[in-house]
Parts: structure tokens; sequence; C-alpha cells
């Protein structure tokens, strides 16, 4: 992933991931700030594979790990643990000994956005680390989308697909990254059968904005990794 941390094609992104970086905020002035795009992390082989949208800009991009020191870590972390994916329940800096077992984690971009939004130029620039990533990664059997965003990244990704996607439905879905007759929509807790294979499960993002309001609650975070896990125990 050395090629992602070097990586300056989003004008936009570049100046806000420094910025946030140079000027940082009072309760990490003290630390030095990765202040770069952040790579995935994980399992080459795992089965389980995560898209989150994009670092943080005092998580990830403070600290050079997807999910790492902050709140919606606390929250990803915590459930890895317990559904048995990950060997200690959080995520502080690089050294803290995290492993992940059978689990990989991505992002639809690898750089803080302002606002945590994307604009779509710069999720296409990022598209094809995510592509190269879905190639390589060929024990995957299931895919938990943390967000709308994320969710419709896979089903746009022509890497995945064969001639067809098939929904738990018996509805076809054309796997067409340009033109789709149809799609199935984002949910929590969702889950589609793809034919090829995959399993593809909706889950809200665990941001502050899902967290601190309720419409996304430990259970229900819990529920998507048992299914999950559940998913996986059939393959």
């Amino acid at each position: 992933m050395s090629e992602v941390t070097r990586c300056h094609q989003c004008p936009r992104l570049v100046a806000w991931r420094e910025l946030v970086a140079e000027s940082k905020v009072k309760r990490y002035a003290d630390q030095l700030y990765w202040g770069r795009p952040v790579p995935s992390l994980g399992d080459p082989n795992a089965r389980l594979l995560l898209v989150g949208l994009a670092p943080a800009a005092h998580g990830g991009n403070r600290t050079g790990r997807m999910f790492t020191g902050d709140r919606s870590g606390d929250w990803l972390y915590r459930a890895l643990h317990k559904a048995g994916f990950a060997n200690q329940p959080e995520s502080i800096n690089l050294s803290d000994g995290l492993h992940l077992k059978d689990c990989y984690i991505t992002a639809v971009a690898h750089c803080a956005p302002p606002d945590n939004k994307l604009l779509p130029a710069e999720m296409a620039r990022c598209r094809p680390y995510l592509s190269t990533e879905l190639a390589l990664l060929s024990n995957v059997k299931v895919i938990i989308a943390l967000g709308k965003v994320a969710w419709d990244a896979i089903l746009k990704e022509p890497t995945l697909f064969g001639p067809q996607a098939q929904a738990p439905t018996g509805k076809v879905i054309k796997a067409n990254a340009q033109k789709r007759e149809a799609k199935p929509a984002f949910g929590h807790g969702l889950v589609y059968e793809l034919s090829n294979g995959l399993t593809l499960i909706g889950s809200y993002h665990p941001s502050q904005q899902n967290t601190f309001t309720g419409r996304l609650t430990e259970p229900m975070f819990d529920h998507v990794f048992a299914l999950a896990r559940r998913q996986l125990d059939k393959a």
C-alpha cells in the first residue's frame, strides 16, 4: 500500500489532510499527525471485508490507521473483538498490538475529507485502489458496507461481478458498472447473496451522528457481525 500513502491525486483532500495535521486540535496538540493517505489493514487471506467511507480528520489522519483514535473506531474494534475478528477490543495507535483475524478493512477513499464528505471525482480517483484490493483478496466471502456510500461503491465495482448479481428475492441485478437496471437499496442489517458467491451486508456507519442519536445501537452493530460470522460458518 506504499503507492496509496504517496498519493496526491486530489488537491482538495491533500490540502485538508495536511492542514489538519499541521493545525491539529487542542487535545492532540502534542502529537505528530500522520497527515497522509491512510492504508488499509488486516489479514490478506481474510474472508471478511469491511468497507468504510474515509479516515477521520483526527482519527486515522492522526494515527495512520483506519478507524483508530476516534469514537467510530471504538465501536468498530469492540464489535470485531466480540465476533472474534480482532485480538483486542480497541485500536489506539500503530504500536498497540492490534491484530485482525480473518478480516480486512479498507475504505472508499484513503484521505480524510472536509466535513466527512467526498466529491464524486475524489471517489472515482480512489476507486482503482479499492478495485485492486478486491482483485487480490481472493478469499473474501462476506463484505460489510459501513454506510450507504460504501454500499453503493461495492455495487458499482466491476471486479466483483460476473454477468449478473443475484438478490435473495430472486430479482436479477444487472452487474454493469455503467448502466444498472436495478440495485438493492441500502439498509442496516440487510443481507444480499450475490451470484458470484459473495454476501453483502449493510450496516449504518458507526459515526457519532448515528451512535449519539441512537440510530445505531451497540446491539444493532453487534448483530451485523453476528450475521457475517454465520455466513462465514456456512461457507
